[in-house]
């Protein structure tokens, strides 16, 4: 107990930024996160996923943090976590562009699929013919029955840029079709049930929107891929919808008091000997992201 307290202590220490480097200074966050992308572990890690891309996407890692001072605020290595899941779905986390968000939760960050991520995920598959999704205007939507499905629009119609609902549809190659309607009153009936962050709601509300409508339409009616069924497990909504835990907990965030294993003892009577962590956070690198583990 007392190796995997030290074990956690160091790890914690490492993501939080802090630095025993001898005149008793800390990391500002984005250093915590960048010291943590240094560690020859991690960038194995994002070099198996993402090969000769990984440069990239971990200096996209740097940037997203640059630019929030939410994210600044968070567990660094919740930021690696979440940010590692996107990678894994080959997503980048720019923000900007939409397809994946990694959003503070409190003092951690998590991953938050956005409706363009769904949709890419759901092309790669080869089987879907059609899939869009759009807000409704007044004065466009001129016949609803959810029971057929019949979904009338006339975009000539429009009266205003007031936007009464969203629409999505899928076909598949087999010909199998569907169509969903959602009001804006059960949007937002949605939005205050289950969003307990109001990260993306309040920044692009009408994107959160189709969101809403694509990922209930495809995890309902649509074929998921083994990918898609990961990224859709791994959504924040997802898991607020079903009361669980917004952050990754998944095989790429390492739970350090269950993952260290019996071979750690001989590292901890090191670290006494020692009397410093060094040693404990070597141990926790080669765990942290999915490495040190039996396989």
């Amino acid at each position: 107990m007392a190796q995997n307290k030290s074990l956690g202590a160091a790890l914690s220490a490492r993501a939080q930024g802090q630095q025993n480097n001898g005149n008793g200074g800390q990391l500002s966050p984005i250093a915590g996160v960048k010291s943590l992308l240094n560690s020859p572990t991690i960038k194995k890690r994002f070099e198996e996923v993402l090969g000769k891309r990984a440069p990239q996407f971990m200096t996209s890692i740097i940037n997203l943090v640059n630019s929030d001072t939410n994210l600044q605020k968070c567990d660094p290595m919740s930021v690696i976590g979440s940010c590692m899941v996107a990678a894994t779905l080959d997503l980048p986390v720019d923000k900007n562009l939409g397809y994946a968000w990694v959003v503070p939760y409190g003092n951690k960050a998590t991953f938050q699929l956005g409706y363009k991520g769904y949709i890419q995920l759901a092309l790669r598959t080869g089987l879907y013919k059609a899939l869009n999704a759009l807000p409704v205007h007044e004065g466009e939507l001129v016949k609803w029955n959810p029971l057929t499905e019949d979904l009338v629009l006339d975009f000539e119609k429009k009266k205003s840029d007031a936007i009464i609902g969203y629409a999505g549809y899928f076909e598949l190659i087999n010909g199998f079709r569907k169509a969903v309607y959602w009001s804006k009153d059960q949007i937002e009936a949605h939005r205050k049930r289950f969003a307990k962050s109001d990260f993306g709601w309040k920044n692009d509300y009408d994107a959160m929107a189709l969101k809403t409508v694509i990922r209930n339409m495809l995890s309902k009616w649509g074929i998921l891929s083994i990918e898609m069924r990961t990224a859709y497990s791994q959504d924040l909504d997802t898991k607020l919808e079903y009361g669980e835990e917004p952050a990754v907990d998944d095989d790429n965030v390492i739970d350090v008091t269950a993952e260290i294993g019996a071979s750690a003892e001989t590292d901890q009577e090191t670290h006494e000997e020692n009397g410093s962590a060094a040693s404990d956070v070597s141990n926790a690198d080669q765990t942290l992201l999915g490495f040190g583990k039996d396989t």
